[in-house]
């Protein structure tokens, strides 16, 4: 029969490999954070120049892979069952279209640009 470690090592194996410790800790993490953080001091209201450079900040941390940053940066709001479509800096879940994000920054894109 196997022992509590052996157990606990072999469940906290099977979980790195799937990818799912590493969300699991980023959510605890964006979680104490949101405890920790003053609610009686509100947030500014999400300015358009805002909403394009955390989009901009959002595509490069998923260009570089950096998931788990990304997704303690951009964590959804929480209301009981129900996730909003929200994250909580008000930036919509669903990333902007990329050509909605050019066209607002007035950058064109070519062929070698499209892939980055």
């Amino acid at each position: 029969m196997a022992t509590i470690a052996e157990l606990k090592s072999a469940v906290k194996e099977t979980l790195e490999s799937r990818g799912v410790l590493s969300q699991l800790k980023a959510r605890i993490r964006a979680e104490v954070f949101s405890a920790l953080e003053d609610q009686r001091e509100p947030r500014p209201p999400l300015s358009h120049e805002n909403l394009l450079l955390n989009e901009l900040i959002r595509e490069y941390l998923e260009f570089n892979k950096y998931r788990y940053a990304a997704s303690v940066t951009f964590a959804k709001h929480l209301f009981g069952s129900f996730s909003s479509v929200f994250t909580e800096s008000g930036q919509p879940e669903v990333p902007l279209d990329r050509q909605f994000l050019a066209d607002e920054l007035k950058v064109t894109e070519d062929a070698s640009s499209k892939s980055v």
